[in-house]
């Protein structure tokens, strides 16, 4: 065997016993992205978790944080997914799609000492992920409806009666103003928490709480400024089908009141009935007919009601196909959390996603990641997953 021969057999030898956990962080495609998704943290709220049976939503982040801050190094499933079988390495950006903190109704803490909370556990040092820079991996917020409603007021008596912390962090975050906004200056009215930016050659918008008729105007102006051949992807925190109780009161003087049960948390009135409990199809169908006119909005993604699920919007018509990405919540998901206190849910099936783009192919694929399969000895494990074509 000559020398030439011995170094290729030696370097095949070798290249099969190289497992994903001894590849380099930089194994992955220089062209692809990740990105970490969760929603619902809702700081404020107490669940059953891990044998406690009232658990703060502040030891429940920080459990899930810690998960999150060993993403990096574990290996991605052979799924047939963007970067299969290999390292996760750097992350480039955690994506919360509102309800960070809690409602401040009677018995929960205000938005300010939930928001200080989040902030401890998240933002100041609590995630040490880093981006292929080397810095700490940022993040990109929306607001829910419980953000909102927090500075807004709600239909049942809170204390105090508002408090505009979360949606003014959330604002100077994302938008970024010359003069920051503070709670006094604050107006939901005018101060609507609509922002995009390019990431991937992939357009990503960010809407407040649901692409209502106002948010639709925002939309329209920013795309007039993005190519129809550049794919589009809403984050948002309702689900395409809206949520009723939302909307403007359609009934008297329009208020906010414990009757009507309208929250008032977008700009339309409410067109499809008198209460809280109809459809949606009317609202639905300006939301359809604004999809129709961008075909390059190509995904959606969302919170609100919380559990892991990859689905295909349809339209109250059955006329539009989109896919949609729902994720769970540490705090209240469906399935593997609490709607109240000590309710208890299936906490193994608490997860967070991960979303891969790869900015060549234009391929997105979104993995499920549960973190506490185990309780406290978990270690992260792949759930579900779903790849699509963003071209």
């Amino acid at each position: 065997m000559n020398k030439l021969n011995r170094v290729l057999l030696i370097l095949l030898f070798s290249l099969a016993f190289v497992s994903c956990g001894e590849m380099p962080v930089n194994a992955q495609s220089h062209h692809t992205i990740h990105i970490v998704y969760t929603s619902d943290l809702h700081f404020g709220w107490h669940r059953q978790f891990r044998g406690k049976t009232n658990c703060s939503a502040n030891e429940v982040n920080r459990d899930m944080v810690r998960e999150m801050n060993t993403l990096s190094e574990i290996c991605f499933p052979k799924d047939g997914g963007i970067d299969q079988g290999s390292k996760v390495g750097p992350v480039d950006y955690i994506i919360v799609t509102g309800d960070i903190v809690n409602r401040q109704q009677i018995g929960i803490q205000s938005a300010t000492a939930s928001w200080k909370q989040f902030a401890a556990t998240y933002l100041d040092g609590g995630i040490t992920l880093k981006n292929e820079d080397g810095k700490p991996t940022p993040f990109l917020l929306e607001c829910g409806n419980h953000d909102v409603s927090d500075a807004i007021g709600f239909t049942k008596p809170m204390n105090p009666d508002s408090d505009a912390t979360s949606m003014v962090n959330i604002y100077n975050m994302m938008l970024s103003p010359s003069v920051p906004l503070t709670n006094a200056t604050f107006h939901y009215k005018e101060d609507k928490i609509n922002s995009s930016r390019d990431i991937a050659g992939v357009h990503f918008m960010f809407v407040n709480v649901w692409p209502d008729s106002t948010a639709r105007i925002w939309m329209q102006h920013d795309l007039a400024s993005v190519s129809s051949k550049t794919p589009v992807v809403i984050f948002t925190h309702d689900p395409p089908i809206a949520d009723p109780k939302h909307f403007i009161n359609p009934n008297g003087n329009h208020s906010i009141n414990a009757t009507d049960k309208f929250e008032n948390i977008l700009e339309e009135i409410f067109k499809d009935g008198k209460t809280p409990k109809s459809s949606t199809t009317i609202e639905q169908r300006g939301f359809v007919s604004f999809l129709k006119l961008h075909p390059n909005i190509r995904a959606y993604f969302h919170g609100h009601d919380n559990f892991n699920q990859f689905y295909t919007y349809y339209g109250p018509d059955d006329n539009i196909q989109l896919p949609v990405f729902r994720v769970d919540s540490p705090m209240k998901g469906d399935i593997s959390g609490t709607d109240a206190p000590n309710k208890v849910g299936d906490e193994k099936e608490v997860s967070f996603q991960v979303i891969s783009i790869n900015s060549d192919t234009k391929k997105m694929t979104v993995r499920e990641c549960f973190w506490n399969k185990s309780g406290a000895n978990s270690k992260l494990e792949w759930g579900n997953n779903a790849t699509i074509d963003l071209k």
